[in-house]
């Protein structure tokens, strides 16, 4: 970072000092016209090699810090490239085994869906067999009190 403000302050000297320079020597030399127009024409040429100097230093400099930065920047984008394909690859892991743990969750439970319903079908086969036998014996003890009352005298 000094190097640059080192190079801005390099650059903005020399043009004001290179626009006193010319104002000043116009100003004080005792020459001819074209003499200034002539020395003022050479201080701006020397002025514009100024600041083109200083311009390549700049961008010198900063295609310097570009290059020293651009290693660090292609290794911390190789890594975080590793990082997310880590995490991808852990996400498919975890997508799978969440898909197959979701499957056998699936036929736990249509396995015991299918043990209940056995259970309510041998519930109710057994509640209908023992129904039946009840309605059975009633049958019978109707049968049998019609016969019984034929059987007793009449008052």
């Amino acid at each position: 970072m000094s190097k640059s403000k080192n190079a801005a302050g390099f650059f903005i000297g020399s043009v004001l000092g290179a626009a006193i320079g010319a104002v000043a020597g116009m100003l004080l030399a005792p020459r001819s016209g074209a003499e200034s127009r002539a020395m003022a024409a050479d201080a701006m040429n020397d002025a514009w090699d100024s600041a083109m100097d200083a311009y390549e230093q700049g961008a010198q400099v900063v295609t310097d810090r570009v290059n020293d930065i651009r290693p660090q920047v292609d290794a911390t984008t190789d890594e975080l490239r590793a990082k997310v394909d880590a995490a991808r690859e852990r996400m498919d892991q975890v997508r799978e085994s969440l898909s197959e743990t979701v499957a056998n969750a699936s036929t736990q439970v249509q396995e015991a869906v299918e043990t209940v319903a056995d259970m309510v079908n041998e519930a109710v086969e057994t509640v209908a067999n023992d129904a039946t036998e009840a309605a059975d014996v009633v049958v019978e003890t109707v049968e049998e009190e019609p016969a019984e009352q034929a059987e007793e005298p009449a008052e």
